[in-house]
């Protein structure tokens, strides 16, 4: 089995602006325009309401969820189908805003199930790519009626003023639970890992090209939806435990992550660097990297996406360049 490198996989007209960071991460390549500011990374999902927009075209023409339905076992590995069978358990992004995104939540897994029908939540972590600010959790507990009021006024000013600010610098990483309010300032630029569900349910939406109160609710309605939003205040220490700051290593997100799924940060330099043979996502940030494993080498440069198989084995990785891994939680490895 070959490692798989991957060309942009950006759905057009997002309803926010982007787009320019990932081309010219990606060296030119890429869709060109200022509203498509997703690159959707090896994916299974799709688009909320959509049947095939999202997801992944391999170079056979096959997309990659029906690949991996196909052969199972050699995408993913036997540990990882004995603890969650066929799911592969992570969504990856490259992430431009090109404008401050809404304050939104995304549920949990117990909402998400009963309400949606849904086979997860949406936790999510960012890696940063560029500095940027960034808001996430409230500072005070609020009621649900306040925020339903605020949400129906779009007082977006007193809602963005509830959330905690926090500066992000390349190579910090943060951890957004599931339910926790959230957005993301303009000029971040990152790697978005999530649980494999495109579903948000907005706060905010006045400025932004979408019809929020026809479209911010995932077809609920806001008064049901709302019960998916945690509404109590973070102190600044619970905030400062999603983020960790320059971390290499096999595991660099806050420990809070690691049901959901593992990011680590493999800094290459001069000696070789292994990785196990697992279903992962690799997204090159700098330098330049071989790849070797068993089913073929890859040379990597800043701005490549590799998609690896667990049939492509162990994974070395060589030269001089610092590359960012995503991989499901690691009870999926197999057992050493």
């Amino acid at each position: 089995m070959q490692p798989l490198l991957l060309p942009a996989n950006q759905p057009a007209d997002r309803f926010y602006r982007g787009g320019p960071a990932i081309r010219a991460f990606r060296r030119g390549q890429g869709a060109a325009g200022d509203f498509v500011p997703e690159d959707w990374v090896g994916s299974t999902t799709t688009l909320f309401g959509e049947d095939r927009l999202g997801l992944t075209t391999l170079p056979d023409g096959k997309v990659l969820r029906d690949a991996i339905l196909e052969e199972p076992g050699r995408w993913l590995g036997q540990n990882h189908l004995d603890s969650f069978g066929v799911d592969p358990k992570i969504l990856v992004k490259l992430l431009d805003a090109g404008e401050r995104l809404p304050v939104h939540a995304h549920p949990d897994v117990s909402f998400a199930a009963e309400h949606l029908g849904a086979a997860h939540g949406k936790a999510e972590a960012w890696f940063a790519l560029a500095p940027g600010t960034v808001h996430v959790g409230l500072k005070r507990d609020i009621s649900r009626q306040e925020l339903l009021d605020l949400m129906s006024s779009q007082n977006t000013t007193e809602l963005l003023g509830l959330l905690h600010e926090r500066r992000l610098e390349p190579g910090d990483t943060l951890f957004v639970p599931p339910g926790t309010l959230h957005a993301i300032g303009e000029g971040n630029f990152v790697v978005e890992v999530q649980e494999p569900e495109d579903m948000s349910i907005l706060a905010e939406w006045k400025t932004f090209a979408i019809d929020g109160a026809k479209d911010g609710h995932l077809g609920l309605g806001f008064n049901r939806a709302v019960d998916a939003i945690d509404r109590r205040g973070y102190s600044d220490a619970e905030v400062d435990s999603l983020i960790t700051r320059q971390r290499t290593g096999p595991s660099i997100l806050s420990p809070l992550a690691d049901d959901y799924f593992c990011v680590a940060r493999c800094d290459v330099d001069g000696e070789a660097l292994m990785l196990p043979a697992m279903f992962q996502v690799l997204i090159m940030v700098s330098g330049e990297v071989e790849l070797a494993s068993q089913g073929g080498d890859i040379a990597m440069r800043k701005g490549d996406t590799v998609l690896v198989g667990h049939g492509c084995g162990d994974v070395r990785l060589t030269g001089s360049g610092s590359v960012v891994a995503v991989l499901p939680p690691l009870r999926a490895a197999a057992p050493s």
